[in-house]
């Protein structure tokens, strides 16, 4: 998952790409850049680290120019390093910066066809630089010295045609603009913004509407699943369809976990679909065990803290905060390396004694994903003193891989894969395990949203929107997202990108 931001202004918008970043950093930990445009030439830096630790004031001094486009990253197909921090660049035609979020599912026919028919080398495995290049090729074949707005929509259609996957891209033309574009599923999340100024409007596109809350943008509304927005350089705005039958299926998982819970996303409040998964979730619990013996409901920090509130609610039992949070920690769902996860757990959260001491009591998460996390957890819960650790999760269980740019674990690394409710809950070592409905999940979305036909819920049914994966295609996602697979390609990644520089300036 990686977080996107455009930004065409009247000034230099350096500055607020960064403070947009900083507030998308939940969405990648892994990688930054910006990359402005200024006179005809872009200005760039990027690197492996967080937002704040990337960019300094000498960096943010040479980021000049009233157009840019920013990313934050985290890797999704088990390769990560200073090589694949983005925007990428092409210098023909015209000169072309892009970032991406989500995952093309046919990037190595692509890849093939940019070599053997499109004369294009790639310098990476990511499939953001495939999208790239094809939408460059795209543009290219029009022959056109300075490209008009019709002449972007047809890129885009064109790129509609050849990719497959999930995808939201942000792209930047030296001196003729920002380009947006969502595809025709709308798995990955795009919004619009608008910002009045007295020199005239500046437009600015982002993966989640917080972006735009905290730089005084007003939401005007979702990109459309696949459709394109063109911001000129004189800032005028234009918008198109271009695919052929789009329908809005968003990843269900951003409402679950990745979001930010003030953020709107296809008109759906993530706030209030938590809320509701809580109580759905309570509703369930009493069908199951009306006579529990639940003492205090205690939310695993921080995404699982709304549904957590909305269940004790609904089950009129009280709400602690038993574990105290370290904010200097990163999320571990998106932590390379299951040894660093583990790790990581233990030095993130630290139990308050008085509320576990003698209580029976229920933990509450978003999901369970490898279940390594909530193992140690319940094990925390109970040297703390808790009589019983029961534990619900607000999601289904997960038991296939995500192939539209969520960095799952492959499906052996799933604790839920091939596992009845029961045997998880073993696993994990708690008294009591209670997960989510599917149909109930779907439900607590669903009532936001005016336009999603549906939603992309893969991960817990293996139904995968685009039609086009299958088991030979979820053979190659297990052999690349193995935890050691993972780890030789960061340490490859790594040894070239000190070679060709690519994580230096380019400025």
């Amino acid at each position: 998952m990686c977080g996107l931001v455009g930004l065409v202004g009247k000034g230099d918008v350096g500055p607020d790409i960064y403070d947009a970043l900083t507030v998308l950093q939940h969405r990648g930990q892994d990688a930054a850049g910006i990359m402005t445009c200024r006179g005809g030439r872009f200005s760039q830096r990027k690197g492996e680290g967080l937002v704040r630790d990337v960019f300094r004031q000498n960096h943010m001094q040479r980021l000049k120019g009233p157009i840019g486009i920013g990313h934050v990253r985290y890797p999704t197909a088990g390769a990560s390093g200073p090589a694949l921090a983005q925007p990428f660049y092409v210098n023909s035609p015209y000169g072309i910066a892009l970032a991406h979020n989500g995952n093309l599912t046919n990037s190595a026919q692509l890849a093939r066809e940019l070599f053997e028919d499109d004369l294009r080398h790639l310098n990476t495995d990511s499939d953001s630089e495939v999208l790239l290049n094809i939408f460059a090729h795209e543009l290219q074949t029009l022959g056109k010295l300075s490209p008009a707005a019709d002449d972007i929509f047809h890129a885009v259609e064109a790129v509609h045609r050849r990719c497959r996957g999930g995808y939201a891209a942000v792209a930047m033309l030296v001196d003729y603009g920002v380009v947006a574009f969502r595809d025709p599923n709308g798995i990955r999340p795009l919004v619009l913004g608008v910002r009045h100024s007295a020199l005239g409007d500046e437009y600015m596109v982002a993966s989640e509407s917080v972006a735009l809350d905290v730089l005084g943008f007003s939401l005007i509304s979702d990109v459309e699943p696949g459709e394109a927005i063109f911001i000129d350089s004189y800032g005028q705005l234009h918008r198109r369809q271009c695919a052929t039958n789009p329908q809005l299926r968003p990843c269900i998982f951003e409402h679950v976990y990745f979001a930010r819970p003030d953020s709107l996303m296809d008109g759906i409040s993530v706030y209030k679909t938590r809320m509701r998964q809580g109580e759905a979730l309570a509703h369930k619990i009493l069908r199951e065990r009306p006579d529990h013996d639940i003492d205090v409901v205690i939310p695993i920090p921080d995404t699982s803290r709304i549904a957590g509130q909305s269940l004790a609610s609904e089950l009129g039992i009280k709400f602690r905060e038993g574990f105290m949070k370290n904010r200097y920690i990163g999320r571990t769902f998106i932590m390379p390396g299951q040894s660093q996860r583990k790790k990581s757990v233990r030095q993130k959260l630290n139990p308050v004694p008085l509320e576990f001491k003698g209580k029976n009591v229920l933990l509450v998460d978003d999901s369970i994903v490898r279940g390594t996390t909530c193992r140690q957890i319940i094990d925390m819960a109970r040297d703390a003193g808790a009589s019983k650790v029961y534990f619900a999760s607000a999601a289904p269980p997960v038991r296939f891989p995500n192939v539209y740019g969520i960095d799952m674990p492959s499906a052996s690394e799933l604790i839920a894969h091939n596992r009845t409710v029961a045997e998880i809950c073993e696993q994990i070592g708690a008294d009591w395990l209670v997960y989510q409905d599917l149909d109930d999940l779907v439900q607590c979305s669903r009532e936001g949203s005016r336009t999603a036909t549906g939603f992309d819920c893969s991960v817990f049914n293996g139904e995968y929107v685009t039609g086009d994966v299958d088991r030979a295609y979820l053979d190659r996602i297990e052999a690349l997202r193995s935890d050691e697979a993972q780890h030789l390609s960061r340490s490859q990644l790594v040894e070239e990108g000190s070679v060709v520089g690519l994580h230096n300036d380019a400025t």
